[in-house]
Order: structure tokens, then sequence, then C-alpha cells
């Protein structure tokens, strides 16, 4: 609709200072005519649009001209900033709707506020929940939401898989990630991540930190959670599925083994394909090949092979009683 078209160009002229007609033709989704005759349309209408000419140029609002939006609070146009959905929001055909009213706001908003909406994207990232996953409420989530927004130290007791331990944390971010919440916290030289449901008991000394510069949140946690997803995919399998099962298959291994699953040569004259692909513990592996039923037989490596066929031969005894 046009009118939501005038509005976006106005909002993003105020947010950004500058835009070329071309950035505001591709970000409208028209035509370079349709956007000289928006401008016209908003002179015409007494809003102060005027264009500067040049490599630096484009077009500009008069110094001084705002949209006004009253009654917003910082914390409410702070949490406006975390709906970023990403992927998720493409997907659906919402991000253009979302960063439109993000603009909506931002312009109208002092630059202190402005400058809060920042910082919490810089400290907070939503990595969304899959399917029939609930978001957990850690006991101490609030207070490291507090922590961190704050840039307070923190003494936390953690339980990690191996032991419990003591540890001084600077925190720099939280992330939420399949229903979890993970703090990522700065504890020797290098970030680390800390699940926040395994902390038994937080306390906040005295004192503040200064947050690493260039520290970027949303880069250190997909580079973390790729070799995270190396770490927990140790080994790799080569199998042999039917045309069922290539069609199965993918939809039942994680995302980080699809997207790492490789074909070998050409269907044979059965039809069936081979296929190498990253898997974790042989116990999770074959918990999740014999899903595919008879769809699938494991080639190598043969201690995955020998407990395949261990586990079908239990099941064998079993329901032959």
């Amino acid at each position: 609709m046009r009118a939501d078209r005038l509005i976006n160009i106005l909002t993003t002229l105020q947010a950004c200072g500058r835009a070329t007609a071309s950035g505001l033709a591709a970000e409208n989704n028209v035509s370079l005519r349709t956007i000289y005759r928006d401008i016209d349309a908003l002179t015409s209408s007494g809003i102060p649009v005027y264009a500067e000419r040049g490599s630096q140029g484009g077009y500009r609002l008069l110094n001084g001209y705002k949209v006004q939006l009253n009654g917003m609070s910082s914390v409410e146009a702070s949490a406006l900033f975390l709906s970023g959905l990403g992927d998720t929001a493409t997907g659906l055909g919402l991000d253009a709707a979302i960063l439109s009213a993000e603009r909506k706001f931002a312009a109208a908003l002092p630059q202190a506020m402005r400058n809060d909406m920042s910082q919490l994207r810089k400290r907070f990232h939503l990595d969304a929940p899959g399917w029939f996953n609930e978001t957990e409420q850690p006991v101490f989530l609030q207070a490291t939401f507090e922590a961190v927004w704050h840039k307070q130290r923190l003494r936390i007791r953690y339980r990690s898989w191996r032991r419990e331990q003591t540890i001084d944390l600077a925190p720099l971010g939280i992330v939420l990630k399949g229903g979890a919440w993970y703090l990522v916290a700065q504890s020797d030289k290098n970030p680390r991540t800390y699940k926040i449901s395994r902390i038994l008991s937080l306390e906040v000394p005295d004192g503040s930190f200064s947050a690493l510069a260039d520290f970027d949140l949303a880069k250190y946690w997909e580079e973390n959670t790729e070799r995270l997803d190396a770490d927990m995919h140790a080994e790799i399998a080569h199998v042999r599925v039917s045309p069922l099962g290539l069609q199965i298959l993918p939809e039942l291994c994680s995302s980080y083994a699809r997207r790492k699953l490789t074909l070998v040569g050409e269907l044979d004259a059965d039809g069936w394909q081979e296929i190498t692909m990253p898997v974790g513990s042989t116990h999770l592996a074959v918990s999740e090949f014999l899903r595919l039923g008879n769809e699938l037989e494991v080639l190598s490596p043969e201690s995955l092979r020998k407990a395949m066929r261990t586990t079908v031969q239990e099941l064998v005894t079993r329901y032959a009683k």
C-alpha cells in the first residue's frame, strides 16, 4: 500500500539520515520511478525532503524535522528490539514489517533511548526454539539479565557435566536457544558459554567491568554452536539407504548432520544410495538409524554396524517371546 510505503520512506530517512533512491526502491520492492513519485508526494504534502547530488548524495530530511510517537517508555522500546526472529520472520514474510516497525519507533525516540536499544541488541541474542520445546525459566535468569544489562560482575556456583565450581565472570550476553537460556561470559581471556539452569547460586560483587569493544554476540554464538556440533558429531558413518530412506533421513537427523550429509557415487541397481554423514556416539547413532527400519543399512564403521546388528538381534529375541 502506498501509505505504508510513504511512512516507511519517511521513517527510514529520519532513522538513517540519508537514503538513495535505489536503496529505497530495493527496500520497498518498487521501481525508481515509483520512489521519485513518492518523494514528490511527500514534499507536496509539506514534508521537507530534499535531494543532494554527487557520490555521497541521496535524499535527506531538513534538520530538525521529527516524526512524533508519544507515550513509549525506554523498557517498552527496548523490548521491541527483542522481536528479531531472523530466518523465521523471513520465512513468514514478516521481516519487512518488523524492520518498518523498529524504524518507526526508533526514529521518534530520543537519542538516549536509541542508544539503549542498540546496547540491548548487542547483549541479547535469540536462536529460536524448535517445535515442541518449551522455554525453561531458570531460577537465576532475572538476576543474570540484570547483571548483563548493568555490566555487573558475577560470582556463580556452577554445575557442569564434570564438577561443581565457583567462577567469577564478566557477563557479555544472554542467548535463548531451543528453549534453554545460556550466559556468555568471560572468566579468563576467552568468552565461554554457561547454561543458566545449571547455576546453583549467584552473587553480584561490587564493581562493574568494561565489555569487550569488538565482541559480537551473534557471531560468537554461531561459531560456538558450529564447534559444539562438530564435537558432538565426531564420527563419520557410511550408510546405504533406499529411495524412501533417502527422503526420510534428512528429516530425522540433526541440522548439523543434514548440512554435512554427502552422497557417494550413483544409485545402485536397486535404487539405493550410499551416503556419508557425521554421527555422535554409537548409542545415539543406533537409535537414530533404527528409526528408518529396513530402509537403511550401515556399511561402516564396523563398530557401528556391529552395534546395529546386536540391537536388532536383541529386539528379535525380545519380540519372539
